[in-house]
């Protein structure tokens, strides 16, 4: 079944993980970039209507946008990603969509809280402790990747590969960010 999500693309990250993608998480193979997962599952790629692009639009004009950082490793029982700090804009933006969208929480409901992160290892506990062992190491051997989120990125995958289908711009944001 088709399915869309709502991200944040992190392409600076792609220097520091994007081996261990391709290596460790499968959507990297299927064309998902480096990002950070605001809402998924979103709704079927064929039920996105011009209205839906503009109520999305609307939602996510309430979040400016921001700076963030990826200097730390997280891990779930079979996942390891690196965590942007802060953290709240993220949970802030997957608020305001699920507001607008009800039907669609994230991760359909399977966790109690919000947890944004960059996943640059799935599936497997030994590869993922592996990995986050690794991510640990080069974050120890570089700086922090910065980045912005000035935009969310719907992506769909009704051809088996994950492509763009809608950008959304978020509002610039003050000075004092």
């Amino acid at each position: 079944m088709s399915v869309s999500a709502l991200v944040v693309k992190v392409p600076a990250a792609d220097g520091l993980v994007g081996d261990l993608r391709d290596r460790f998480d499968a959507t990297a193979r299927l064309g998902v970039p480096a990002h950070i997962t605001v809402l998924f599952p979103f709704m079927p790629p064929d039920e996105i209507t011009s209205g839906v692009l503009e109520q999305t639009q609307t939602a996510l004009n309430a979040v400016p946008s921001f700076s963030f950082s990826l200097a730390s490793v997280g891990r779930f029982p079979t996942t390891a990603y690196l965590s942007p700090t802060p953290q709240d804009p993220f949970v802030a933006l997957t608020t305001v969509l699920t507001k607008c969208f009800p039907k669609f929480q994230p991760y359909a409901s399977a966790h109690a809280d919000v947890v944004p992160h960059l996943t640059v290892a799935h599936g497997d506990a030994v590869n993922a402790q592996a990995v986050a062992m690794e991510l640990e190491r080069r974050l120890g051997e570089s700086t922090p990747i910065l980045a912005r989120c000035g935009s969310i990125a719907l992506l769909e995958n009704s051809s088996g590969r994950w492509r763009e289908l809608h950008t959304f711009a978020l509002p610039i944001a003050s000075q004092h960010d």
